[in-house]
C-alpha cells in the first residue's frame, strides 16, 4: 500500500521547497505564530487550609476587581506532614475542580508545600494554564542579611524539597542559612490560636536559636505563618528584618494577568470581584476563620468532598 500524505503534509512540504528548506525544517525568519492566550477572566487560589488567606488578601488588596475562587483542603490539613506522592495527588485534584469546574484561567498554588511538591508536575500535566508557586525568599534573604545569616520557617515537606534547595544553593551560597519545621504551628493557626502561650512556645523555641547564632533576617517559608507575623516581630525585635512573600506574589500573579489580557480595572467605584472559598472542612470553621482572617470580606462559601481523587461539591457555590 502507497504511503498517504495528508493535503496539510503537502502544503507543508511545498511551502518548505518554495523557502529552499528541506522538510523537517523550520524557517529561521518567519516561525509559526503562537495562539493567543486565553483572556483570564477568573483566578484559584488553593492551600491545604487557611494559610493561603495572606496571599488571597495581598491579591485582593493590588487586584480588587478579579474574581477569585479558593479551596481550603482542610480535610488534609497540614500538608506539609505528607508524602510527596500524596500531596501531589491532593494538589492534581484540587486544580482539576478548579479549572474543570469553577472555570479558573490562572491558578496560584498559595501553598510551599505544594509548590515544592506539585508546581512543576502541575505545569506539564496543564502547559495551558498558568500557575504562580510559592519559592522560600531566600533570595531577597540573601540581599537584605548584613552577617550573612538567614533562618527559614517552613514545614518538613518544604525543607526537604528539591525546589527549596534548589534555591538555596542558587541564592545563598557561602551564607549561613538555619531552619525550623515549626512543628504544629499550622494547627494552632487553624485553630485561631494566632498569640496564645502554646503558639509562643513553638515559635520561641524555632526562632531564638537563630537569633543566638546570628540570624538577622528571617523567611516566612509557609503561607499560615503571616497570621503570626506580631508574635515573630516581638520575639525577634525590630532589627530582624521578616520577609512576608505574599505581596510579591501578588505583584507576579499581576503581571501574568497583564501578559495574558486578564481582565483590568473596572469603572472607578466599581463592586469588588466575586469571591468564593470552598472547604473539604467543617463549614463552620470556616466561616469563623474567615471572619477571623479576612474581615473585610464578604464571600460566598460552599463545601466540597473527595470521592476517588476527584472534588464533587456538597454544599454552596461551585
Amino acid at each position: 500500500m502507497g504511503k498517504v500524505v495528508s493535503a496539510a503534509a503537502r502544503m507543508l512540504q511545498y511551502g518548505l521547497a518554495a523557502a529552499g528548506l528541506p522538510p523537517g525544517q523550520d524557517c529561521p525568519t518567519n516561525p509559526p505564530s503562537a495562539p493567543a492566550p486565553t483572556v483570564i477572566a477568573s483566578i484559584g487560589i488553593f492551600d491545604s487550609g487557611i494559610g493561603g488567606f495572606s496571599v488571597l488578601r495581598a491579591i485582593r488588596e493590588q487586584l480588587p476587581w478579579l474574581p477569585v475562587v479558593y479551596v481550603a483542603d482542610q480535610a488534609h490539613v497540614p500538608y506539609g506532614g505528607r508524602g510527596v506522592a500524596e500531596i501531589r495527588a491532593l494538589s492534581f485534584g484540587v486544580v482539576q475542580h478548579l479549572v474543570e469546574t469553577a472555570g479558573v484561567g490562572l491558578v496560584v498554588v498559595a501553598c510551599n508545600t505544594a509548590s515544592a511538591a506539585a508546581l512543576r508536575p502541575l505545569r506539564a500535566a496543564r502547559p495551558d494554564t498558568p500557575f504562580v508557586g510559592m519559592e522560600p525568599a531566600v533570595k531577597p534573604a540573601a540581599r537584605l542579611t548584613r552577617g550573612g545569616t538567614v533562618g527559614v520557617l517552613a514545614t518538613p515537606a518544604t525543607l526537604q524539597g528539591e525546589l527549596y534547595a534548589g534555591v538555596v544553593r542558587r541564592f545563598a551560597p557561602g551564607l549561613t542559612v538555619l531552619e525550623d519545621p515549626c512543628a504544629g504551628l499550622v494547627e494552632r493557626i487553624e485553630a485561631g490560636d494566632l498569640a496564645g502561650p502554646k503558639t509562643r512556645e513553638i515559635l520561641a523555641r524555632a526562632v531564638l536559636p537563630m537569633l543566638e547564632r546570628g540570624a538577622d533576617v528571617l523567611v516566612l517559608g509557609c503561607t499560615h505563618y503571616p497570621f503570626v507575623l506580631p508574635l515573630i516581630r516581638e520575639l525577634a525585635g525590630p532589627a530582624v528584618q521578616i520577609i512576608d512573600p505574599a505581596p510579591a506574589v501578588a505583584r507576579h500573579t499581576a503581571q501574568l494577568l497583564a501578559e495574558r489580557g486578564g481582565a483590568g480595572p473596572p469603572r472607578e467605584g466599581a463592586a469588588a470581584g466575586r469571591l468564593r472559598i470552598l472547604t473539604t472542612g467543617a463549614a463552620a470553621t470556616l466561616a469563623r476563620q474567615i471572619q477571623a482572617l479576612l474581615p473585610a470580606e464578604t464571600p460566598e462559601t460552599g463545601q466540597l468532598a473527595w470521592l476517588d481523587g476527584r472534588l464533587l461539591p456538597l454544599t454552596g457555590s461551585q
